[in-house]
């Protein structure tokens, strides 16, 4: 809980979970195995249960960032969930406690919950409307729209440039 680095970095990997592959949505948890490896790699149990409540979060979290729904859509997933505090040296750490089919859904709520909190409108969609990545906007001006400059970015620019080259040519013919 203390690792919040680690917790968005989990938060933003499981938001890309459901990335467009060669113009195809893709889900890279849909597929139990690969899904239950992927649970137990990020630190969950790697159970049926936790893969459900999993699928279930990421589809709401990605709806409530996309402000589809409002994050009222999350709080049957935090049901028995509790933080709680310990003193330290001096600083307090917090400590979930969640049922181990809860924990790393609610572990992505409460990253998303920080995010939104210290960073907000940093976590957003990528402006390519033909993606459905997810980023952190790390940008001093917090412009980023884009996933990935390499991909969308230059994409988006190149249809765009395309576009009014089209324009101009058709405007002067």
């Amino acid at each position: 809980m203390s690792d919040v680095p680690t917790d968005e970095s989990f938060l933003l990997a499981l938001l890309n979970t459901t990335p467009v592959i060669d113009g195809v949505p893709a889900d890279e948890l849909g597929d139990r195995a690969r899904a239950l490896d992927w649970l137990a790699r990020a630190g969950g149990a790697g159970t049926d249960a936790e893969w459900q409540l999993v699928l279930e979060v990421r589809a709401a979290l990605q709806a409530v960032v996309r402000a589809e729904l409002t994050p009222a859509a999350l709080a049957s997933a935090l049901s028995g969930a509790a933080l709680i505090p310990a003193i330290s040296a001096g600083e307090i750490s917090w400590t979930l406690h969640a049922a181990p089919e809860r924990a790393l859904a609610v572990r992505a709520i409460l990253a998303w919950d920080t995010l939104v909190k210290t960073n907000p409108g940093r976590l957003r969609a990528c402006a390519n409307s033909e993606c459905r990545l997810f980023l952190i906007d790390r940008s001093r001006a917090g412009t980023a729209r884009w996933c990935s400059m390499a991909s969308c970015g230059n994409r988006m620019k190149a249809r765009r440039h395309y576009q009014r080259a089209r324009r101009d040519s058709s405007a002067t013919g």
